[in-house]
């Protein structure tokens, strides 16, 4: 069995979150401590899980829906049996929230609407939470999400083994994971996927909005414009552009997603819930709107999708406009944003796609994308 170390972004401080106290294997919290929780949301039905064929199906890893390093300290020194023996011995003391837990809050919360809104629609999103653990750990991650009142009622335990496979048989629309290679894996199939980090700190997100950002080239459009960058400068990109403004881009790895975003937004529309949809999306690229946003937005127009807002940076860093839309997560192809958005303390998930891996951008020169 092979576990990958948890990635880490700046600091291992626990993030702020309004759950009920939990534990990443420090402190005393317990499953029984919280017994009266549950026996309270335990009188609740839940609702029954859409289809997967139906449902836009988020598969999420147990290490960035959690908070696990203890446990990946445990494994790293110690070895598989003595992990699994300590996730045994602590299976009543739930997992602290982790990077993806206000992301799937969020979706949860445009479910509860849908539901409202279309009683019989498996139109939702479904969770499907996929790990490379044993069978032996699923009681805790039961306990867990339990423990956070959360309804994911897919597990996908692959025992060490690559999930890519059952993510195909899932139908996954978007995968999120701790693990950079499984997640190229992913890309490589077809589905989009972005690795999640754990930041020192978070600002406080929507409770009441889904809200999703994401960068252009090479996220949801594909890298030829920032190849023509790469390989020839800024003045060059700019006239590539021009030239090409009536040229749709190509496809990125995400387009799909956003599309998928876009059909549930419009489920709001028809029953006259424009103004307060649940669900917002945001464009935030280090394009210049003069010089070559124009190609990005009739791009999106061509194939029908929209944006709520639409960021035009000119090079400008993404950071403090990511702190003011407090994403519940951002997409970025370039560790350089990540990393940015991190320090503001907004979500941010690097997608490992396109000639950016081979050539990271600078500060002085990111003015592209």
């Amino acid at each position: 069995m092979s576990l990958d170390p948890v990635l880490v972004m700046k600091g291992q401080d626990p993030m702020p979150n309004t759950c009920p106290p939990a534990s990443n294997g420090d402190s005393k919290a317990s499953w029984e401590d919280s017994k009266d929780i549950h026996e309270n949301t335990g009188a609740t039905k839940k609702p029954k899980s859409p289809k997967p064929e139906n449902a836009v199906t988020i598969a999420v890893s147990s290490r960035v829906l959690f908070r696990t390093e203890k446990e990946q300290i445990v494994f790293e020194q110690q070895g598989i049996e003595e992990y699994l023996r300590y996730q045994v011995e602590h299976e009543n003391e739930p997992f602290a929230p982790g990077p993806a837990f206000p992301f799937v809050k969020a979706l949860e919360t445009v479910n509860t609407r849908l539901r409202e809104l279309y009683p019989e629609s498996e139109e939702l999103f479904d969770i499907v939470l996929v790990t490379y653990n044993h069978a032996h750990v699923g009681v805790r991650l039961i306990n867990t999400i339990n423990y956070h009142n959360l309804f994911i009622e897919r597990f996908c335990m692959t025992g060490g083994t690559s999930p890519i496979g059952y993510l195909k048989a899932w139908h996954t629309n978007l995968y999120l994971s701790a693990d950079t290679e499984k997640v190229q894996e992913a890309l490589a199939e077809g589905i989009a996927a972005a690795t999640m980090f754990m930041s020192d700190k978070q600002i406080e997100v929507s409770e009441t909005q889904l809200r999703v950002a994401f960068d252009g080239d090479a996220v949801l459009f594909s890298d030829e414009s920032e190849r023509i960058f790469k390989a020839h400068g800024l003045d060059k990109f700019f006239e590539h552009e021009r030239e090409n403004e009536n040229t749709l881009l190509d496809h990125g790895p995400l387009k799909s997603f956003l599309e998928l975003l876009g059909k549930l937004q419009k489920k709001f529309y028809a029953k006259g819930h424009r103004l307060d949809c649940p669900i917002r999306t945001y464009l935030v690229t280090a394009r210049s709107a003069a010089s070559s946003g124009i190609r990005a937005l009739k791009t999106l127009r061509a194939w029908g999708l929209e944006t709520d807002e639409a960021l035009f940076l000119a090079g400008a860093p993404k950071g403090p406009m990511l702190e003011k839309i407090r994403p519940h997560i951002y997409f970025d192809d370039q560790m350089f944003h990540v990393e940015g958005a991190a320090e503001m303390g907004a979500i941010a998930a690097h997608v490992p796609y396109g000639i950016a891996q081979k050539y990271p951008h600078k500060k002085s020169t990111n003015t592209s994308k």
